[in-house]
């Protein structure tokens, strides 16, 4: 994990960010005189802002960021009235839930609000909020957001110099065909599950069940990815439980180690979370681990059941999705590969226009996308590559597809960096070349909307700048080519049901 790529350094730069806005955060509310569990919420707000506000632009991660009081208070006030009524309690957090997950209907924005109301009701189980601790709670969430918007927006704003890539919107429908939808009634029924086993192991530290089975669906689109992740949070919270017992258990909650300790992990969740949901898990349970010292709880026993009720709250994930309006992978994957495979076309289409001399097109915006779109494709793929997955065959057909459509973005990268070249200029073979790829991509996904309009005048000698452009044309070519097989074979991807 901390040898894999980083360009720009912008997971290091953002995890750097975190660890300063959020150690200001609980600078501030310490100093403030606020006491400990203020301080831990404080911190948590903080660490929510950083980690789930994904807006596109910074103007609207701004907005996001001021919104989410707006909606987390008044569920951390609902969840402290409601502390000493566990039936009401119980259906107030099952309604956030549906409602948390529904609203990501509505983007990014949607997405981060929605995690944020549920992780203030979350808040209030974990410090066996009050009404009467509502004040100094809201005292310390305030000014933790203040301090992480002033640190994202004015002091370190790595937005501004990496701006983040167009990411196309998840596959939707109407009413029950709608992902969130659906996604909403299985996450409810999941975190009723948890709640009502959860309840059983623990009248106390129930709502770890709760929590684990609400993760385990952020990010997820089907029901192979949802049972991976289940999978990866388990793991992650084994690693991090034993860890908990080699650094927190010893420590016994001093504040100086165990604050340099926490500043480590959340270095760790912020810089493993693009990469690996088991190390940023791992890094999350042993930070809860710390927390806990810190407020004299923490023993092995505890840890113990921190592990059982994860293990029930993924139980919950895996019944819901699979019993539950569930999602199969096929369906997802063939969504996010045909975007992929547009993404191609409209790079090719672009590119084709700026070498002709249209300084409007931009094929490194269509790029971006076939990359953001390769990575949901990898995501859905996950559960038939996963080691454990018993299909085989499917399996390695997933791992063709990966592979060609990873030779897709290399060469619409290199296709686009060619294009943006100053001296570039159009070649007779061009078009042709273009016009290739555009009928490879109709092949394999039907009709495609905008094909390329070929230049009026095509220059007859050769360029440079169109010789390297036709070497990429010519690698999309084969790769769409091969892809070929994989995606229109009779037994091949769009036959899996993971």
């Amino acid at each position: 994990m901390f040898t894999a790529a980083d360009p720009g350094r912008t997971r290091l730069r953002i995890s750097l960010r975190a660890v300063l806005g959020i150690g200001l955060a609980v600078t501030l509310c310490a100093a403030t005189g606020l006491p400990l569990s203020a301080s831990i919420t404080g911190g948590l707000a903080a660490l929510l802002a950083l980690f789930t506000v994904a807006d596109p632009t910074v103007r609207g991660q701004a907005v996001t960021t001021a919104l989410l009081p707006a909606v987390g208070l008044p569920v951390l006030a609902l969840a402290s009235a409601l502390h000493g009524l566990p039936l009401l309690r119980d259906a107030a957090w099952l309604a956030v839930v549906f409602a948390g997950v529904y609203a990501r209907r509505w983007g990014p924005r949607g997405h981060a609000l929605g995690i944020f109301a549920f992780m203030m009701f979350f808040t209030a189980q974990f410090l066996h909020a009050v009404p009467a601790a509502l004040p100094r709670l809201t005292a310390a969430v305030l000014p933790a957001l203040a301090t992480t918007a002033a640190v994202r927006f004015g002091l370190w704003c790595v937005e501004r110099r990496t701006p983040p890539p167009a990411a196309p919107a998840p596959p939707d429908g109407r009413g029950l065909a709608r992902h969130t939808t659906r996604q909403a009634f299985q996450a409810s029924a999941a975190c009723a599950f948890a709640t009502v086993v959860g309840e059983l192991l623990s009248q106390e530290r129930w709502y770890w069940a709760v929590g684990a089975a609400w993760w385990i669906f952020v990010n997820t689109a089907s029901r192979g990815e949802t049972l991976v992740r289940g999978f990866r949070r388990v793991f992650g919270t084994v690693t991090g439980l034993v860890a908990g017992l080699l650094v927190a258990v010893p420590l016994h909650g001093a504040p100086a180690p165990t604050a340099a300790l926490v500043a480590v992990c959340v270095f760790g969740i912020f810089y493993s979370a693009p990469l690996s949901y088991s190390w940023m898990m791992f890094f999350v349970t042993v930070m809860a681990g710390l927390l806990y010292g810190l407020l004299g709880v923490l023993h092995p026993g505890l840890l113990g059941l921190r592990l059982a009720e994860t293990g029930v709250g993924a139980l919950g994930a895996a019944l819901a999705v699979a019993l539950v309006l569930p999602v199969t992978t096929h369906a997802v994957t063939d969504h996010w590969v045909r975007r992929a495979l547009h993404a191609v076309h409209a790079c090719t289409a672009a590119a084709s226009r700026r070498l002709a001399g249209d300084a409007a097109a931009d094929p490194a915006s269509c790029a971006a996308e076939l990359e953001a779109a390769l990575g949901r494709v990898r995501t859905a793929l996950a559960p038939l590559v996963h080691p454990l997955s018993p299909l085989r065959a499917r399996g390695e057909r997933a791992r063709t597809v990966l592979a060609l459509l990873d030779s897709c973005v290399r060469e619409t990268r290199g296709l686009a960096d060619v294009a943006a070249h100053p001296d570039a200029s159009h070649d007779a073979r061009l078009t042709a070349a273009c016009a290739r790829v555009e009928t490879a991509v109709e092949a394999l996904v039907g009709a495609v909307p905008d094909r390329a309009v070929p230049a009026p005048a095509a220059a007859p000698g050769h360029h440079p700048a169109a010789e390297a452009a036709l070497t990429h044309l010519h690698g999309l070519e084969r790769a769409l080519s091969a892809l070929s097989a994989p995606l229109t074979a009779p037994t091949a991807l769009r036959r899996a049901r993971a």
